[in-house]
């Protein structure tokens, strides 16, 4: 659908003179700051915690694009109607994961001694899950992740926008439409696995010892709820700019609060699932997971993550009225975020403190740096693609219905 046969006016690029046309230089100046002044402090004695910061930086990008791959998947497989007008922005975000392929390589080279005990470690619970937990195969598995979502995050974006150009060639668009959608019909598959395997991976063997059949999901369930928070404050952020004002509307808004306030839920019966599983089994190579983290200091945010990951955002979220105010949907889903971060912190932080030695709960300097820098880099390869092409899919045959969606 072209942009004259729409019934609504729609600003489709982003203005030379908005902060947003600027992200590739600002991103690129973050990035080049923030991983070259974490990458710095990793030698030497006190290394090995700049590594954990960087993991975590990695993560937790990485879960917001991989959120955002996941919807396009879907949406596309399901033909929804409601999204049309801020699934380009989604694409957009799934587009930059060959980027996390060149952020994993400092760890690939220089960080997994650091990070993954099992590297050099050795125990007889350990030498049960050497076919697994081996250099080789791991590097094979990770090098299998990144392609499939780096393949699949720009084969829909690129088709996607290849769309935008054929308003006066139909069958080419719905053949394209049609194309996408079988797409993510094997997709779905194969990000399902390649998510739940990345997180037993990457996230779980810091403490190899430890184990847990629900892990996958739980990463799952973080990362689409960080995605919705994303997509809701990127789309403010840009209307604010002067790009889709008409377009995305408050039934728009009100919806992706839905999905803020549904995945909190989803997220939380994910956690506690899987904590009291572990409590009623009681085997210590499961326990160990939570006893590592309720001591120094971590116990404070073991009680802190179900009362502002869960409750806080629970009844804040829980009217419909909150849900189609911007402002209010925009603090939670800020919350939201900020408690995603502290999610992924007491996941991965808990393991620097010499793997199996008492966790201490240490912020370091070089948390704020890996941060900087990998939202940096995410900003950069972001903002370039976004300036690329139009904001929407102008030529998208469900665009209509999505301008004039309500809810009921």
């Amino acid at each position: 659908m072209s942009h004259s046969q729409v019934s609504k006016p729609l600003d489709i690029t982003i203005p030379a003179s908005s902060l947003w046309a600027k992200l590739p230089l600002i991103g690129g100046a973050l990035a080049v700051i923030g991983i070259g002044a974490t990458l710095a402090a990793t030698p030497g004695e006190h290394g090995a915690r700049a590594w954990f910061s960087y993991l975590w930086a990695f993560a937790a990008l990485l879960s917001v694009c991989l959120g955002a791959l996941a919807f396009v998947l879907i949406d596309h497989s399901v033909r929804a109607q409601w999204s049309g007008v801020i699934r380009r922005i989604a694409e957009t975000i799934a587009a930059s994961l060959p980027l996390f392929a060149l952020l994993f390589l400092p760890i690939a080279v220089l960080g997994m001694h650091a990070l993954y005990p099992w590297t050099h470690e050795t125990d007889e619970i350990l030498l049960k899950k050497r076919w697994f937990l081996s250099t080789g195969f791991f590097f094979g598995r990770a090098t299998f992740y990144v392609i499939v979502w780096s393949v699949l995050g720009t084969v829909l974006y690129r088709l996607s926008v290849k769309q935008d150009g054929l308003a006066q060639n139909l069958p080419a668009r719905d053949a394209i439409s049609q194309l996408l959608r079988k797409i993510s019909a094997v997709g779905i598959f194969l990000w399902a696995l390649t998510l739940s395997f990345a997180a037993v991976d990457w996230l779980m063997s810091l403490q190899p010892h430890w184990y847990s059949t629900m892990f996958g999901v739980y990463f799952f369930a973080a990362s689409i709820l960080a995605f919705f928070a994303t997509l809701t404050l990127i789309a403010m952020g840009l209307q604010r700019a002067g790009v889709l004002k008409d377009a995305i509307t408050t039934e728009h808004y009100h919806d992706l609060g839905k999905y803020v306030f549904g995945f909190t839920v989803f997220w939380a019966y994910i956690a506690f699932s899987q904590f009291v599983l572990i409590w009623y089994a009681n085997i210590p190579e499961e326990t160990i997971f939570y006893m590592t983290r309720m001591e120094g200091g971590w116990d404070k945010i073991s009680y802190a993550l179900p009362l502002g990951h869960f409750f806080l955002p629970f009844f804040f979220l829980l009217s419909r009225q909150i849900k189609r105010n911007r402002t209010l949907l925009a603090v939670g889903c800020v919350w939201t975020l900020f408690m995603h971060l502290v999610d992924l912190y007491w996941l991965i932080l808990p393991n620097a403190s010499g793997h199996g030695g008492e966790a201490h709960l240490d912020l370091s300097w070089t948390d704020l740096t890996a941060l900087v820098g990998v939202l940096g880099a995410f900003l950069a390869v972001f903002g370039f693609l976004l300036k690329k092409s139009a904001v929407v899919c102008i030529n998208d045959p469900r665009l209509e219905d999505s301008l004039v969606h309500e809810n009921f």
